[in-house]
């Protein structure tokens, strides 16, 4: 069999502050609600616009703290990235119901949202990974807010 990938990439608002929680086990988990639009126009020329809803789970491990930098920097309406797999779940209700549930385990979130420069507020780190990172590598705060060329896919100009 060959390879596979499975790997979404959003950029979108929080339609709620994360809802964070810990495991049984003691593991801490956020849950963020991310909107994504898009917006065309109509073969009448009218302007359309469709949101999307993504539940987006970020997981405390031994090499990142994302659900902990969720919780303390991210709010409602915060413009975030966030980059992982999709994971599609199953289980039984109260009442005995099979529910399902898709939804999108991170292992990097960017925050995309400008903050405060407020002098008694220590720096929110722009991005977070729950990946190590290569050694000897630096780790660097970027956002897209530093690049804003990055988002504009019209000016892509791409070898192939």
């Amino acid at each position: 069999m060959g390879r596979s990938l499975n790997k979404v990439q959003l950029i979108g608002n929080l339609g709620a502050d994360p809802e964070v929680r810990s495991t049984a086990g003691g593991q801490r988990v956020a849950t963020l609600s991310v909107a994504t639009s898009r917006q065309w126009n109509n073969a009448a020329g009218e302007r359309q616009e469709k949101t999307e809803w993504h539940r987006v789970v970020l997981w405390n491990s031994r090499i990142s703290q994302l659900a902990d930098i969720a919780e303390k920097y991210l709010k409602k309406g915060d413009r975030v990235y966030v980059e992982g797999r999709i994971e599609y779940r199953t289980w039984e209700d109260r009442e005995g119901k099979t529910r399902y549930s898709t939804e999108v385990n991170a292992r990097e979130m960017i925050m995309l949202s400008p903050r405060g420069a407020s002098a008694d507020d220590a720096p929110a780190p722009a991005r977070a990974r729950a990946e190590q990172p290569a050694a000897g590598a630096s780790a660097k705060s970027e956002s897209y807010e530093d690049f804003p060329e990055s988002l504009d896919e019209e000016e892509d100009d791409l070898p192939f």
